[in-house]
């Protein structure tokens, strides 16, 4: 397993594609968070707003590009026939998988934690400034806080959940193009579906069931009990999305030619 992470790793830090992907990540995820809590002011009328959740709207953002970083990890290698070099090196195909998935999964939470950290950066510096102050029952945004931290855990697990789940589509599909359609699919599509099906108990279900939908629930910190699936069970949720999509492009790496 040694030979292949350092393989894996070579190959992701020799690329200039994963390293402007991850650059990418951060700054496209505090970059969206900033620009709404700009955009939010406090209003007196007795709603409250979940300040951590409103900190990490970029994640909606990032996820698309580590999405586009997990597929191309393998991806790239089937569009330019990579991967035939790859097997003939490292013969047992669920090693290469699993030293991919590992990489790819630790550099994704690496960039992930900088770009959470980031974005509720930006939440304690530029919310006080928009009326949300203690005076208003609003407390600074601190990782003391345990609601504010689970969240903060749980996004850097969604945004390495995400890669992982790309990487498995896209070794299922062997084509980037059509396994970035498809994770895109599942991340923006899926949560519009469920939105407009006209039937609660079902739409509820739907919610239950989405990557995005499910594995954000780790964000909320007010209102929990309102939400269609609690936030641990949410990301439970979208990891076994990742792990089915891991098995299946597992089983697809091992039964297929190259």
């Amino acid at each position: 397993m040694r030979p292949a992470l350092q393989a894996e790793w070579s190959k992701l830090r020799t690329v200039a594609g994963p390293s402007w992907l991850l650059l990418a990540t951060i700054v496209a995820t505090v970059a969206l968070s900033a620009f709404a809590l700009a955009a939010e002011r406090y209003a007196n009328d007795g709603a409250g707003v979940d300040l951590t959740k409103l900190s990490l709207t970029g994640i909606y953002l990032g996820q698309a590009i580590v999405a586009i970083l997990g597929v191309l990890v393998i991806g790239g290698e089937y569009s330019y026939g990579m991967v035939r070099i790859t097997l003939t090196a490292m013969p047992r195909r669920w090693t290469i998988l699993a030293a991919k998935a590992a990489v790819v999964g630790a550099v994704v939470a690496a960039a992930g934690s900088i770009a959470v950290l980031g974005a509720l950066l930006a939440g304690r510096l530029i919310l006080p400034g928009h009326g949300f102050t203690a005076a208003h029952g609003y407390a600074l945004l601190s990782l003391a806080r345990g609601p504010t931290l689970r969240a903060a855990v749980g996004s850097v697990l969604y945004l390495a959940l995400i890669a992982l789940l790309s990487l498995g589509v896209a070794t299922a599909v062997r084509s980037s193009a059509a396994a970035i359609g498809v994770v895109l699919g599942l991340l923006y599509l899926f949560p519009i579906i469920a939105a407009v099906v006209p039937y609660p108990h079902w739409q509820r279900h739907l919610q239950q069931l989405a990557p995005v939908t499910a594995g954000l629930a780790i964000q909320a910190t007010v209102n929990v009990r309102s939400l269609p699936i609690s936030p641990w069970a949410g990301l439970g949720v979208l990891a076994a999305w990742a792990a089915a999509a891991l098995l299946v492009g597992g089983l697809a790496l091992e039964m297929r030619d190259a």
